[in-house]
């Protein structure tokens, strides 16, 4: 009699658990739903590029978070990195290409090694990430004191390639999922990379160096954080040294709305770019309905919640049974 009752509970484990996992894919659809019913004119070829304009940078970004969380991380500091890249590219990249490319490559060997000093000295990445956005923001402000810069052409132009049948957003969003899906999920070298927030002590244990791993995740985080910059300047064609201030709180509310989690190196690369689209149809469709920006953060708020109570009373249901 036990096994009868044993594999129904199983089951009913199981299915709780699919449906936790496919709650990235079911927020979005919930926010598609609406659009749908007051604007299926969105729906066409234009309007999903118009709503999905500045997905890519948001993507990338939250990647960029992704892999910092992944070391059982946070950067507060990802947004003023953004913001930083972008006004590199908009002066230094046009004006002397050869500084400019060595001031990125800077910016990712300065990560990677803020990465290994987190781990070496056992800093709150909170404390040293919260630091360094003042450091991003000034040094923005120093290159680009006020809005202006221009992108380089060739940016402007790969960010304004157009794709035949399906929108660019589209077609780059999945891009990027997919290679950062067998990147970090996939790989044996993303295995290992993850293993520095899910499982420490197992790579003490197999030899494998956990400064390392985590300067590798930080380096990982501001390439990421450099194709984000560089994909917001070719769309904004300029830069502002507070141009993606937000993308540090949006970028975690999309690894949490994906199904990351703060501790165990728990993330979903795929999850977390269904997180990014789903903020920035919310916010997209709010903008052409003239809602406030006030009440667009709040919508996205709205939707994080609504999203994580889902996942806390799956959790809960099946621990329970």
């Amino acid at each position: 009699m036990t096994p009868d009752l044993a594999t129904p509970r199983a089951a009913l484990r199981f299915d709780r658990a699919r449906l936790r996992a496919l709650l990235p894919a079911l927020s979005l659809a919930a926010v598609l739903a609406p659009i749908f019913v007051l604007q299926p004119a969105a729906f066409s070829y234009f309007g999903i590029g118009l709503l999905l304009n500045l997905a890519v940078p948001l993507v990338l970004a939250t990647l960029a978070q992704l892999a910092i969380i992944t070391a059982n991380d946070l950067d507060l500091s990802i947004g003023p990195f953004v913001s930083l890249v972008a006004c590199i590219g908009a002066t230094l990249l046009v004006n002397q290409p050869w500084l400019g490319i060595a001031a990125l490559a800077g910016c990712v060997l300065l990560y990677a090694a803020i990465g290994a000093l987190v781990e070496i000295r056992q800093i709150p990445s909170i404390v040293v990430t919260l630091g360094l956005s003042f450091v991003w923001n000034g040094l923005a402000v120093l290159l680009l004191p006020s809005p202006g810069g221009a992108s380089p052409a060739w940016l402007t132009g790969v960010m304004g390639f157009q794709t035949p049948l399906v929108a660019a957003p589209i077609v780059w969003s999945t891009a990027i999922a997919v290679l950062g899906h067998l990147l970090l999920m996939r790989s044996s070298a993303g295995v290992r990379l993850r293993g520095a927030g899910g499982n420490p002590r197992a790579m003490r244990r197999f030899g494998w160096s956990l400064v390392r791993s985590k300067a590798k995740l930080y380096a990982l985080a501001a390439l990421f954080g450099v194709l984000s910059g560089l994909s917001l300047l070719g769309l904004a064609t300029s830069a502002d040294a507070n141009l993606a201030l937000r993308y540090t709180l949006m970028s975690i509310a999309a690894v949490i709305l994906g199904g990351g989690e703060f501790v165990g190196g728990r993330v979903s690369v795929i999850g977390a770019v269904l997180g990014a689209i789903t903020l920035t149809l919310a916010a997209s469709f709010l903008a052409f309905l003239n809602v406030s920006p006030d009440w667009q953060v709040g919508a996205q708020g709205a939707i994080l919640i609504i999203v994580l109570s889902l996942r806390a009373l799956l959790q809960q249901r099946g621990g329970t049974q």
